[in-house]
């Protein structure tokens, strides 16, 4: 029988509904983000537990309150005179079919509160045991660790997702978690941009700088391939690069460095003489204004050009002549440019997930700069496909699902850059041309509020920024209950998870990634242990 917290005593359908606590619940055993069902004959109500109130009957008691020793007294006000009460917020409810609908009625006056069942969680939000491989557990409820809450993989890919938490919330561990369950189930094929090399190899665990984690190619083996642009570092930390990135000046158009505008510090008449250069040079823009050096001036009279902003856009980007990856346009490099993003669709079309490691090169500007080059280079290519099936309608021209993760996604998706990118794109297209993205980041409320909005699904970890917890609950209905939810997280493994790929918000404390994960994804696969790769730091 399920465990009884407390009964309905008042609320609406719009502002939520008051739970008279039981005098025998402790109370700190109740959170805020706790999930509870209100039990009625006519279904169930599913909701979460948004805030905590201390009541009392008659406002006099709180004159005189009990001392210490008054154990007595204390127990005779607890039976009737002072409770506690807490507000629920219902989400959902399952009928007689079990099936989950939408909330458009309230429960009874006295309606029992419980705690929810695992049978119950399997009802709401599925079963990773589905043969379909839909579902992938992230976390357990609660107080509930025994209990898997899973997500819809197949709802994540319809639309961009976005992770956001503060710096030393786990946001990593938790995007390596949701890519581990997509590679897995074969949902979609990711290209991670690994700017500090953490989703390949290993990466350190936060809590303990001596032990590691699997990375997704150590994981899952030949479903991912590593395109390294510093391939020492990558032999170094004991793997072998599947492809060497090497890119020609020609790969850089103009929109990659206007995107870059703001990290730059470049005027806008410096992005107007870029113009200039590449409606005359074409793809050789670049490499034309690189070749300059001292005749700068004649350059811009030639161009119609300010002579200030040819020499600022210049001094900027000699930047990447020193980015050993870009090799100038030239007849035996030019093949270069095409063979690093043809490699790339090859193993998309193959179903195998792409990592770009960047090793040393963990400049802000050198992660933008890839970044833009390439999503937008296998964007276009992903338009052409998809005309192309849209053209024959044959199931073996249709692309696969693709998702694109980017770090520091305020860089990409601010304002100004989000009209500009092609990262903005993607996440307006709303996966139009089969590709989505999967944002991460630390400052939501750096984001183009439009391009928040059209995330279907957000998990979100603590935040301590007004504007950043505004930000992230932008389109999110029943928003207000959800900021007291948000503001109780802990620092670590617990989150909200809302959207698309969910049946209704809910709090979770989230899964381990250790032995015990990999054992479940791949435990027939023979991977090196844990003290192997241990032993490769020490």
């Amino acid at each position: 029988m399920k465990k009884i917290v407390g009964h309905i005593t008042g609320g609406s359908l719009s502002d939520g509904l008051v739970m008279r606590i039981r005098s025998s619940e402790i109370l700190n055993e109740l959170k805020a983000g706790k999930f509870v069902a209100i039990e009625t004959a006519q279904g169930t109500f599913f909701s979460l537990l948004t805030d905590l109130k201390l009541e009392v009957s008659n406002h006099d008691i709180l004159l005189f309150p009990p001392q210490s020793h008054e154990h007595l007294l204390k127990r005779f006000l607890q039976d009737k005179d002072i409770y506690a009460t807490a507000l629920l917020r219902p989400l959902i409810m399952l009928g007689a079919e079990r099936r989950p609908l939408p909330v458009k009625s309230i429960p009874s006056h006295f309606a029992p509160v419980v705690e929810v069942s695992k049978a119950d969680i399997a009802a709401i939000f599925g079963d990773e045991t589905e043969e379909s491989k839909r579902y992938f557990n992230i976390g357990s409820p609660l107080d509930m660790d025994d209990v898997a809450v899973c997500i819809n993989l197949e709802r994540l890919t319809e639309r961009s997702t976005g992770i956001f938490g503060k710096t030393g919330t786990g946001k990593t561990f938790l995007t390596r978690l949701v890519l581990a369950g997509l590679i897995h189930n074969d949902k979609a094929v990711t290209l991670i941009f690994d700017m500090h090399s953490e989703y390949g190899l290993q990466a350190r665990k936060e809590s303990n700088t001596h032990a590691f984690v699997k990375g997704l190619k150590t994981l899952f083996g030949n479903k991912v391939a590593i395109f390294s642009l510093d391939p020492v570092s990558t032999r170094r930390r004991g793997g072998q690069p599947d492809v060497t990135i090497t890119l020609s000046y020609q790969s850089i158009a103009v929109e990659d460095i206007i995107a870059l505008q703001e990290e730059l510090n470049l005027h806008p008449t410096a992005c107007e003489a870029a113009h200039l250069i590449a409606v005359r040079y074409k793809k050789d823009w670049l490499g034309v204004l690189l070749q300059q050096g001292e005749r700068l001036k004649d350059f811009a009279q030639e161009l119609g050009a300010h002579p200030e902003s040819i020499a600022a856009l210049y001094r900027k980007l000699r930047a990447i002549e020193r980015l050993p990856f870009f090799v100038p346009d030239s007849s035996e490099n030019n093949k270069n440019r095409e063979d690093v993003f043809d490699a790339m669709m090859e193993y998309i079309d193959r179903g195998v997930s792409i990592v770009i490691e960047f090793g040393n090169y963990t400049s802000l500007f050198c992660y933008l700069l890839l970044a833009n080059i390439i999503t937008r280079r296998i964007h276009t290519l992903y338009v052409q496909k998809t005309e192309k099936f849209l053209g024959t309608h044959l199931k073996q021209d249709e692309p696969k699902k693709l998702i694109i993760a980017i770090e520091e996604a305020h860089k990409f998706l601010n304002v100004q850059a989000a009209r500009q990118t092609i990262f903005g794109s993607i996440a307006r297209e709303m996966r139009k041309y089969y590709v989505s993205l999967l944002v991460v980041d630390q400052r939501p409320s750096g984001i183009d509020p439009e391009i928040v909005s059209q995330l279907g699904t957000k998990i979100i970890a603590q935040l301590s920024d007004d504007r950043d917890i505004q930000a992230v609950l932008t389109g999110v209905n029943n928003a207000t209950q959800l900021r007291s939810v948000l503001a109780s997280l802990e620092t670590k493994k617990q989150v909200l998870v809302l959207g698309h790929a969910v049946t209704m918000p809910v709090v979770i404390e989230t899964r381990s990634y250790d032995e015990q994960f990999y054992q479940a994804l791949a435990p027939k696969n023979r991977r090196p242990s844990q003290e192997v790769i241990d032993e490769l730091y020490l």
